[in-house]
């Protein structure tokens, strides 16, 4: 399990934004970052600005290691188009992104996990791997014996979060579908996330 997991309303704090939108965040009550006196913000740099976009953003898809993050970054940058763009567009096609924003799950944490655990179908196979890309098309689907978890249940029937228009949701049969690549404009983020900054960070 990721260190993240348990520390993830540190990240809120550190960053500085209420990352998930979520109202149990501490962010909401203490702006301040993690500590037992918290630390006074520093105006940032040009470079802790852009690493501060680079965390954010790697922060919000719950798990993802600076190795794998940028070789996200390396493909989007070969991709036709604007790099930021394709870069975000490549991490809302993560398998666990995508169950996360169907809200099979309630948080991006719990979503890693319950690909992991085998609760995932893909096209009708299990699928146990939180990065996988999902294509258009490809069909995702919460296993039979999985349906009944008190998890999904609770999220299903939260409304703290709204489904976005690229995924084709359907909540009586647990099952989703992409319809397309989203754009940044497209994405539910809470916190706004700069993708040109990370792009500019790497790029350096």
């Amino acid at each position: 399990m990721s260190k993240r997991i348990n520390a993830k309303h540190k990240i809120d704090r550190r960053l500085g934004v209420n990352l998930w939108g979520r109202p149990k965040s501490p962010f909401n009550k203490r702006e301040t970052p993690p500590g037992q006196h918290g630390a006074r913000r520093r105006k940032p740099s040009d470079f802790g600005i852009q690493l501060m976009a680079k965390q954010k953003l790697k922060g919000y898809y719950g798990n993802i290691g600076e190795k794998r993050f940028r070789k996200y970054y390396e493909e989007a940058s070969r991709l036709r188009g604007d790099t930021g763009e394709n870069l975000v567009g490549l991490l809302e096609h993560r398998l666990d992104a995508i169950v996360y924003r169907a809200k099979f799950v309630p948080t991006v944490f719990a979503a890693r996990q319950f690909v992991n655990h085998g609760h995932v179908l893909v096209n009708g196979r299990r699928m146990t791997v939180a990065s996988y890309t999902v294509r258009v098309g490809d069909v995702i689907e919460v296993r039979q014996k999985s349906r009944e978890m008190p998890l999904v249940l609770e999220a299903i029937q939260s409304a703290e979060r709204d489904i976005p228009e690229y995924l084709d949701v359907d909540h009586n049969k647990l099952s989703v579908s992409i319809i397309r690549t989203p754009k940044l404009e497209d994405i539910p983020y809470p916190a706004q996330m700069e993708p040109n900054l990370v792009v500019e960070f790497y790029s350096r």
